[in-house]
């Protein structure tokens, strides 16, 4: 093995009727300054142009065309399949900033110990024009646990070895798939924060940021943090934080529910968050729980594009 090479990097792009941004996606990635790049595109069942837009990228990428999977089976195929010491997915819509891959493999370099970077991104619309910053924040695993929150987004790269000491996205999650599979790597070191905007997060009436969510899908959050703490190897230095996390994520569950107009429902996870742990309810989660609840999705969303006008793009 010739130690001077570069790491290879393994990109995996479920797609699945998003043709008019695959192009921009891939393109965003045959740019990057990093010189050892692997791309797999799996075209996961699409009816709309995506074949012909892949046609284009012949030889230099790898793509597929598979029967409709999934994009959790899909992504999980897609790593499967690769070859990359380093790890990354971005979702066809979305896209790589200039010299987002070559940062994310010297952070992770300069910190053996590490085993995913992510970093902040811009949220922009249907044709690219950006909303706002996101500014993520510095992880703590600790509140990435009881505050129920997931600061890798779009731009994060890990370590196969810690995916291998993973394992297998959940197939059964839909709506924080990610959050558990964060949780669950985030056992096997730290994750680091590269502060600069080194991706973009489309966000458009078919992302699923906007889809509804189904009264089952509503209760994964309580569902991924009950079964994390049934883990047997769980460092006891986590444990005392059980309840805590279990609030945030009923007030997550309520959040779902009133949005979806189940006020019972979301009464009932309000009144459990409560009942585990009464302080959750003098936080700032609590009052976005609020604005949910008086807000109705449109709402919702126009008054959190207005807040990042009048915050200058940033948060």
């Amino acid at each position: 093995m010739n130690t001077n090479s570069p790491l290879l990097v393994s990109i995996v792009i479920p797609a699945y009727n998003l043709a008019r941004y695959l192009g921009e996606t891939i393109e965003s990635i045959l740019s990057q300054d990093y010189p050892n790049i692997e791309v797999i595109v799996l075209d996961d069942g699409s009816t709309d142009d995506t074949r012909r837009v892949l046609e284009k990228y012949a030889g230099r990428i790898y793509a597929e065309s598979q029967p409709n999977m999934g994009q959790v089976n899909t992504m999980n195929k897609g790593w499967l399949m690769s070859k990359g010491d380093i790890l990354g997915f971005i979702s066809a819509d979305d896209t790589l900033l200039p010299g987002a891959v070559g940062k994310a493999v010297a952070r992770l370099a300069a910190n053996p110990d590490a085993v995913l970077t992510y970093c902040d991104f811009n949220l922009i619309d249907a044709n690219s024009r950006i909303i706002r910053r996101v500014t993520t924040p510095e992880l703590s695993f600790a509140d990435m646990l009881t505050k129920v929150v997931c600061p890798p987004g779009p731009g994060a790269f890990f370590r196969r070895s810690g995916y291998e000491a993973t394992g297998l996205w959940d197939n059964s999650l839909k709506i924080m798939l990610d959050y558990d599979y964060w949780l669950r790597l985030g056992l096997k070191g730290p994750f680091l924060r590269i502060p600069e905007v080194l991706a973009q997060y489309r966000v458009h009436e078919t992302s699923q940021t906007f889809a509804g969510v189904d009264e089952a899908r509503a209760y994964e959050p309580v569902a991924i943090v009950a079964r994390f703490f049934e883990n047997r190897g769980l460092p006891e230095s986590l444990r005392p934080l059980k309840k805590q996390a279990l609030s945030n994520a009923h007030l997550i569950c309520a959040q779902l529910n009133y949005r979806a107009g189940r006020y019972r429902l979301g009464n009932l996870n309000a009144r459990k968050a409560f009942t585990l742990y009464p302080r959750n309810f003098l936080t700032v989660g609590f009052v976005r729980l609020l604005l949910n609840v008086m807000l109705n999705r449109v709402g919702h969303r126009a008054l959190w594009k207005m807040r990042g006008l009048f915050q200058g793009g940033h948060d």
